[in-house]
């Protein structure tokens, strides 16, 4: 790799590190007299418009939230090839993975540095961000007049929690991304990084390691370092529980938790178990076509389709439309069953990591979502950099729809978020429409128009 002499009006000294996606240089700034990280995109994905977006979404999102127990971001700037550079503030501490390397931290180091992330993790919840990839080289270090500060770093998987339902492609670390991580009908929320962060428990205050296998298979009272209080290992144990529902529910009560546990306090009772769940088998069938009730686009009817089922849950298909899908991935109802969902596409597998595809991800709530109302449960579901129409009413199928339509800069144009009392049974059906680019609201009305519960 041959290291540029500058990087736009920044002087590079030398290589920090290279990923998959990004190299990053250390740099001189002479108008600010001080050093700078800066952040390239690698050149084997300057031409992957999903990638680079992803890229500047990064920067986009620490310069909006600008914490400072975040990497700040200076500037962007681009490449005489086009590539585009982020300039960060400098982590001159190096990172969390550096130091485990020289090997481990003194127990009380160990705890101070775990508080100290879920402080910065619990930023970005309260911002309604998940972080979704927490790992020792998402952790760096920056000296300053106070001492030492931990900052958070790396959002390129970062997401607004209601961009991270049921859209969301695989994504995280192995060893530390949450088991619902692993599937792209996911409901990714605070709860995946709360995984996170027992995982780096385990990993700053483990006897040995990073974390493998699942907590469930390690041996009881092994896991962690003498002089570590017997009662942190139940914080990361409720933490890394393979179930959402049974961890923290965000950064803050795991930090909450974890000081009480190091304090000597009573712990706090760990959420409440529903029964375990029965693993999902794949519920979409195809059937015989049938007849739409709603009105159809004139562009995009919604007309004779096929049916995509899971469970209760019916979806009469628009034309040329297919339906995959095993459940509500990570939302689980009273039963302690998976809620039923499915996705809808011309290319249901495609769906969730093209933006220009139309589809629609459909689900059934029957836990305690239901009981929010269609309204509040909308309300949970903004989209950040979108810009959102008033919410209208419109009865389709039999159902009361609330709908909510946004309009977004970057990414998917146009978003359709919907939700309405299921009729006949107790629960919520749940609708989010990407429509295609030249249909209208009676295309959305003929799609909301075919869900069916029961």
């Amino acid at each position: 790799m041959i290291t540029p002499t500058w990087i736009g009006a920044y002087r590079v000294e030398r290589l920090l590190g290279t990923g998959s996606f990004a190299t990053v240089w250390l740099a001189y700034d002479p108008a600010l007299a001080g050093r700078v990280a800066v952040k390239v995109l690698a050149e084997n994905w300057s031409h992957d418009l999903r990638v680079r977006e992803r890229f500047l979404d990064e920067a986009r999102l620490l310069r909006r939230l600008d914490h400072d127990r975040l990497v700040r971001v200076h500037a962007v700037g681009e490449l005489p090839d086009g590539r585009p550079y982020a300039v960060l503030a400098w982590a001159d501490g190096g990172s969390l993975r550096d130091r485990l390397a020289r090997g481990p931290l003194p127990v009380t180091e160990a705890l101070s540095v775990l508080d100290e992330i879920a402080a910065g993790v619990a930023v970005l919840h309260r911002h309604r961000v998940v972080h979704r990839d927490l790992t020792p080289s998402n952790v760096l270090f920056h000296s300053g007049p106070d001492g030492e500060r931990v900052l958070i770093a790396d959002l390129g998987l970062a997401k607004a929690l209601a961009s991270a339902s049921g859209l969301t492609a695989r994504a995280g670390t192995p060893g530390y991304m949450a088991p619902e991580q692993d599937d792209p009908l996911a409901v990714v929320d605070t709860r995946a990084d709360v995984f996170g962060l027992g995982r780096l428990g385990l990993r700053l205050l483990g006897r040995a390691g990073p974390p493998g296998g699942p907590v469930e298979q390690r041996p009881a009272g092994s896991r962690l370092r003498p002089g570590v209080p017997a009662a942190v290992d139940a914080v990361l144990r409720t933490a890394t529980a393979v179930r959402p529902a049974d961890r923290h529910p965000d950064a803050d009560a795991f930090r909450r938790a974890l000081r009480r546990a190091v304090a000597g306090g009573p712990a706090p009772p760990p959420p409440r178990r529903a029964p375990r769940p029965v693993p999902a088998v794949a519920a979409v069938a195809v059937t015989l076509a049938v007849a739409v009730t709603g009105a159809g686009d004139a562009i995009h009817p919604v007309a004779a389709g096929a049916v995509g089922r899971s469970g209760p849950l019916t979806v009469l298909l628009p034309s040329g439309w297919r339906a995959e899908g095993t459940g509500w991935a990570g939302r689980y109802g009273d039963d302690g069953r998976l809620e039923p969902a499915l996705v809808i596409s011309p290319d249901p597998g495609n769906w969730a990591a093209d933006p220009m595809l139309p589809g629609a991800f459909v689900g059934l709530a029957t836990g305690a979502a239901r009981r929010t109302g269609p309204a509040a449960f909308l309300a949970g579901r903004p989209h950040a950099d979108c810009v959102a129409a008033p919410p209208r009413r419109t009865r389709q199928g039999g159902v009361e729809w609330t709908v909510v339509t946004y309009t977004c800069p970057t990414g998917r144009p146009v978003i359709v978020e919907a939700a309405g009392p299921a009729t006949g049974r107790a629960g919520l059906l749940y609708v989010q429409l990407v429509p295609p680019p030249d249909a209208g609201a009676d295309f959305v009305d003929g799609v909301l128009a075919g869900v069916r519960a029961g």
